[in-house]
């Protein structure tokens, strides 16, 4: 895997809460391989899984071992990577709500060969807060000169701003904020990553990133999939809660951020919290006008006949929550004044389809003869493509051979695939790479969680008090009340999975 050239972690125990679930067997020990084949991490580097099934070190191993060779990682299952890595993987049984597993994880980092810790939280959120205060009362967080002790968990951090607040009040009197690493796994992927390059490393782009030459901007996050399995999580959750203040938000502030005086981890997180917080807080009529909602219908897609979402295992027959979401919001700084950012996610669509789309103004003048069938030029676009396939689009117009002067629209294309071998990466390997270090640039932090839910709490108390979302038939682009909400401003989307 190329594209890593950095020195391996320091000598830790990685400790994963819910060693068992899905989230470790599926991500954290793949991303663990990758990064042991990458040379990112040495032979000094430990796994202490913990987890409430009955069995020791070899029953964690023999577990992950089998997921690994029946379900498409057999390169990964028979590499030498995972041949080293399980040699020091180790488990403890017992019960994280109950004090007397945390003195087994004392005694066992007491022997590890190095103190430094890593605590990630890959269970249900309703116990992010109990392990965090277990742990502080356990002394496991404390830290001494030459040692680290460091949480790191996932979204949802809380479901709505009092319940984020309350959340990140239990984890800062367990911990510093510095120890705390709040994952969005966005963030983990090259092309996001990428923003800030594609912006402070080219000045003929930064120049025009701003309200006197850019139109609006859509952010999208279509999935393919339906809810499946995940009906009880999805109900409670909708879609505005399960992917914008975090996800897409993350987008924004890449996209709205100000240049940082340096790409140390505060300086930018200091950057995208100020976008954040210039979110503009609507009231509930301004809400009610600039957002949409909707939940899809039974149908065909990809191939099978997709039950309505109502009528999904785990689902409630009247249940009033989204599966599709699209906001029109404003942030209000003098560099994006008057700009609409469009934000839109939804699941069933006709594409699994990510990405950034910088629509610029419209020529001023334009003397070229106006076709009957195309009377304006298309106003240039810059698409920035987070997945499937990675890359940068930019729109421009182009004069097309002949004696006649016509003009006609042309991409020009960049894909990450046709340049770097990017192997089969996860997308948590600078994560977890980052969490060793000690760099939180890619990890949010508590006030910018915070100034995400502020701002979309108006759409949820909305749509608390009633009211239906719209269907939209599986397979296709949403509900037709997005595309309304757009068409008033005299703009449409971006069709979702064209390249």
């Amino acid at each position: 895997m190329t594209g890593f050239t950095v020195p391996p972690a320091p000598p830790l125990t990685l400790v994963i809460f819910g060693a068992t679930g899905d989230l470790t067997r599926r991500l954290l020990m793949p991303t663990l391989i990758n990064m042991t084949k990458a040379g990112m991490l040495g032979d000094d580097v430990h796994v202490l899984g913990v987890s409430i099934e009955p069995g020791g070190d070899e029953f964690l191993v023999e577990r992950l071992d089998t997921f690994l060779a029946t379900n498409g990682m057999e390169q990964a299952q028979q590499s030498d990577a995972w041949q080293r890595l399980k040699t020091r993987i180790s488990y403890i049984s017992g019960d994280f709500t109950q004090g007397a597993i945390y003195q087994e994880i004392t005694d066992r980092l007491q022997h590890a060969p190095s103190a430094n810790a890593a605590f990630y939280f890959a269970v249900q959120p309703r116990f992010f807060g109990d392990i965090a205060s277990r742990l502080a009362e356990h002394g496991l967080l404390d830290e001494t000169a030459g040692v680290f002790r460091r949480i790191a968990i996932e979204k949802p951090f809380g479901h709505d701003l009092a319940s984020a607040q309350m959340l990140n009040a239990t984890l800062l009197h367990s911990a510093d904020e510095s120890q705390i690493y709040r994952i969005d796994h966005f963030l983990g992927k090259e092309t996001v990553q990428n923003i800030m390059t594609t912006r402070f490393a080219n000045m003929m782009i930064e120049a025009l990133w701003n309200n006197n030459y850019v139109d609006h901007v859509q952010i999208t996050a279509a999935e393919l999939v339906d809810v499946g399995t995940r009906g009880k999580f999805y109900d409670a959750t909708g879609a505005l809660r399960d992917m914008v203040p975090n996800h897409l938000f993350q987008l924004l502030a890449m996209v709205a951020m100000e240049p940082p005086n340096s790409f140390d981890a505060e300086s930018v997180r200091n950057e995208k919290g100020k976008v954040l917080k210039a979110l503009r807080h609507y009231s509930r009529d301004e809400a009610a006008k600039n957002a949409v909602r909707g939940a899809y219908t039974a149908g065909p897609l990809d191939g099978k006949d997709l039950p309505a979402y109502t009528e999904t295992p785990d689902i409630a027959p009247d249940s009033n929550t989204e599966t599709y979401v699209a906001l029109k919001l404003f942030v209000d700084t003098w560099r994006w004044a008057g700009v609409p950012f469009y934000l839109r996610t939804g699941k069933a669509l006709r594409a699994r389809d990510t990405e950034v789309v910088i629509t610029f103004r419209q020529v001023p003048f334009a003397q070229f003869p106006r076709a009957a069938a195309r009377p304006d030029l298309p106003p240039n676009k810059l698409i920035i493509q987070v997945q499937p396939n990675e890359g940068l689009q930019m729109g421009i117009s182009i004069k097309s051979p002949g004696l006649v002067l016509k003009t006609s629209p042309i991409e020009l294309d960049f894909r990450y695939a046709d340049h770097f071998d990017i192997g089969h990466q996860t997308g948590y390997e600078s994560l977890l790479y980052e969490l060793f270090v000690g760099d939180q640039t890619l990890f949010q932090r508590a006030d910018s969680i915070e100034a995400g839910w502020a701002a979309v709490q108006p759409f949820l108390d909305l749509w608390a008090d009633g009211g239906k979302p719209d269907p939209y038939a599986p397979g296709s682009m949403g509900p037709a009340c997005a595309d309304e909400l757009i068409g008033r401003d005299g703009r449409v989307w971006h069709r979702i999975g064209d390249d």
